[in-house]
């Protein structure tokens, strides 16, 4: 019999609790074709001949640049379902003492990350709230899709192969080098903690152009973008959206080698560290070979890392000669030293 603890800890629920809360309080309708659910990305709702896909998501983890990170986290949602992000609207909670200054900038950001990405920024509330210490932007993306261009984990089929496009941890290293710069200061250069930062513009957290290089070349039949809990828990998932188990082999997994060396430094697991602007995709055999081929004529690193299997074969980790299973956090790494 399992123990179950009453209080939560920082970072997502546990997949069994959350799936307790969804199935238990939310609802579908006649019109919900994706509801909420453990590991799907957005609600879609159909529209006629289309479909409005609808996602929100606040952004928690860092203060600098959070209306940029607002922005393409909640579009990366959107577009891993097939769609196209078309409107944002974000909740803005200042902190006491905040100044107009810090509520112009906030807005800034988020205006010209949606010029950039061709999305209207149409709205949302904002406040200044005893409760809080820092800057909260809590997003909710909305997007279009045909039906016949719709995304579901559903669609996931038995050996179908997964392709992680573009290294781990982006996100988490970017986060890490703006909010610890000092610390690791004291063990790299000041080159090094730059590149680092940059992370989060070159090569970013936005992964539409993967999905479209994906999509133009072979079928696809699921997309996910690793974010809290980084790919492994991302990985965890897919598979429970989709009834299935998988088998990875960690080997394969890129991982780029600042994102080793800023691990290694705070003793983090960088398979479950934030990592948006990576990219996961379910897809049939035969896509694997012109969705890697695409990707490298483009200098963008992809791999094929696993294969979903049965459900009852588990979640499988292949580390050497050793298996395990795949690790899952549902506490992301770098809330560890913070």
């Amino acid at each position: 019999m399992g123990i179950t603890l009453n209080k939560l800890y920082p970072g997502k629920l546990d997949h069994d609790f959350l799936h307790h809360l969804l199935s238990t309080y939310t609802s579908t309708g006649s019109r919900v074709i994706a509801g909420a659910q453990v590991g799907e990305d957005a609600a879609v709702i159909d529209m006629g001949d289309k479909c409005l896909v609808v996602k929100t998501d606040p952004i928690t983890f860092t203060t600098e640049h959070i209306g940029y990170y607002a922005v393409h986290v909640n579009a990366n949602d959107i577009v891993c379902m097939g769609a196209t992000p078309k409107w944002f609207t974000a909740t803005l909670l200042l902190p006491e003492k905040s100044t107009r200054q810090m509520a112009e900038n906030i807005f800034a950001q988020i205006s010209r990350a949606c010029k950039t990405e061709k999305i209207v920024y149409c709205g949302g509330h904002t406040e200044v709230t005893y409760s809080i210490k820092q800057p909260i932007v809590v997003g909710q993306m909305l997007g279009e899709v045909g039906k016949d261009e719709l995304l579901l984990k559903r669609h996931i089929a038995i050996g179908d192969h997964l392709v992680l496009i573009q290294h781990i941890p982006i996100e988490a290293v970017s986060i890490l080098a703006r909010e610890k710069q000092q610390v690791l200061q004291e063990q790299f250069s000041a080159d090094f903690v730059r590149t680092c930062q940059n992370f989060l513009f070159f090569p970013g957290i936005g992964i539409a152009p993967y999905a479209q290089l994906a999509r133009d070349v072979a079928q696809v039949h699921a997309m996910h973008d690793p974010t809290e809990g980084g790919v492994a828990t991302a990985i965890h998932e897919m598979a429970r959206a989709a009834d299935r188990g998988v088998v990875i082999d960690q080997s394969k997994i890129p991982i780029m080698a600042e994102g080793k060396l800023v691990c290694e430094f705070f003793d983090l697991d960088p398979l479950g560290c934030l990592s948006s602007g990576s990219l996961l995709l379910a897809v049939p055999h035969k896509s694997i070979e012109p969705i890697i081929k695409a990707c490298s004529s483009k200098n963008i690193p992809a791999a094929d890392i696993g294969k979903f299997v049965e459900k009852e074969k588990g979640l499988i980790l292949l580390d050497g000669q050793q298996q395990k299973r795949l690790p899952l956090f549902v506490q992301d790494e770098i809330v560890k030293i913070f």
